[in-house]
């Protein structure tokens, strides 16, 4: 089985363009009758690809597998949907893959997709309902195969700070990643001058999940690394380490709930102190040509930190953002906001924010978007 998103769609471009005239499925019909009217001549009745003899076609280089849950349960079905309706070419894959809005009706297509997902057999992966758009700030619940580059910029001049994350999922519920910061900063009205900051090695697990009550969690623990020059303002100086749970809540017409909350236990609180933090997303998702299209997800977070020192108050910050799926297979995405202290302003300044995100898993950089 391709280990990737873009092995499982070509699968699904493998479907018959001629379908059983319209006249004899009905509303009625299962999801299970309509596959095997429609799909087995390519996908077999058990889901793993009919054989060479019977489909009468050259099949790829390694026919998917609908069993292998790695690639079926990470999708939510909007995006099954929006293939089967629209074809290959809508999401950036093989023209192949016809459109069946004229063959069958919506309530067939979303039948057949509950009836394809059903071969992964296995209850511990999480569904890719729960896969809720990527806040400024906040983690996510859900485990991700993705490499983000953010920035923040200090509107009032005092710096910018880049940092590249590389995640990758292993086994269902599991996550390790890591990220490097890169500062560029001006110190009063001297020169500017940059350099790397701390590294961040992090492992995350997810605990439970339930597509039933649209909820996710997940607890993590990170190390990062005093590699960043402190003496400059580009570390802590110090290893620092932090854990943290994150709670994912989908809410009815396509909104979402996210949290996280943790704290940071550095190894000398000489150099720097423990603190807690806790931040809340709260957004909606919206999806262009009747679910199937470019994704718009608006959304605003409440940030909070305290480092426990005697007389230190929270931090408190809002975070107005949007994320827009840039590809037709919707793997690139980007984000933008403005990070806006509430409180201590004289210290504080209010930040430009954005990312780019590539879900690698989905497929290259360059592909999807034609």
């Amino acid at each position: 089985m391709r280990r990737k998103l873009t092995g499982l769609v070509r699968a699904m471009a493998m479907f018959p363009a001629l379908l059983l005239p319209h006249s004899i499925l009905s509303g009625r019909d299962t999801g299970r009758e309509i596959f095997r009217a429609n799909c087995v001549a390519c996908h077999g009745t058990d889901g793993r690809g009919a054989p060479d003899t019977s489909r009468g076609f050259e099949a790829p280089k390694t026919f998917p597998d609908f069993t292998g849950c790695v690639a079926t349960t990470r999708e939510p079905n909007r995006d099954w949907s929006a293939i089967v309706h629209n074809g290959g070419p809508a999401r950036g894959f093989s023209e192949i893959m016809p459109s069946f809005r004229e063959a069958l009706t919506a309530e067939q297509i979303e039948k057949v997709v509950q009836y394809l997902r059903g071969f992964c057999r296995e209850p511990s992966w999480p569904r890719g309902e729960l896969n809720l758009p990527r806040a400024l700030m906040t983690e996510k619940a859900f485990p991700e195969d993705e490499m983000v580059i953010d920035a923040a910029i200090d509107t009032q001049g005092g710096g910018v700070t880049n940092r590249l994350v590389y995640e990758r999922r292993f086994g269902s519920r599991n996550q390790i990643d890591l990220s490097m910061p890169f500062r560029f900063q001006r110190p009063g009205s001297g020169t500017w001058f940059g350099g790397t900051g701390d590294l961040t090695l992090g492992f995350k697990r997810v605990l439970v999940s339930s597509l039933r009550t649209g909820s996710i969690l997940s607890v993590a623990g990170e190390a990062i690394l005093p590699t960043g020059n402190a003496a400059r303002g580009l570390g802590k100086g110090v290893t620092v380490f932090e854990g943290f749970a994150a709670f994912g809540q989908v809410l009815p017409k396509d909104g979402f709930l996210q949290f996280q909350g943790g704290f940071e236990a550095p190894t000398h609180t000489d150099d720097a102190a423990k603190a807690v933090f806790w931040r809340t997303v709260l957004g909606r998702t919206f999806a262009q040509e009747k679910g199937h299209g470019r994704l718009w997800s608006p959304m605003v977070e409440l940030l909070a930190d305290r480092e426990l020192v005697r007389g230190e108050g929270i931090n408190w910050d809002v975070v107005p953002q949007f994320q827009v799926t840039l590809s037709r297979r919707q793997h690139i995405r980007a984000s933008a906001g403005f990070r806006i202290p509430v409180n201590n302003t004289g210290s504080r300044s209010t930040q430009v924010m954005f990312y780019l995100l590539w879900d690698w898993f989905d497929g290259g950089l360059r592909d999807g978007w034609k």
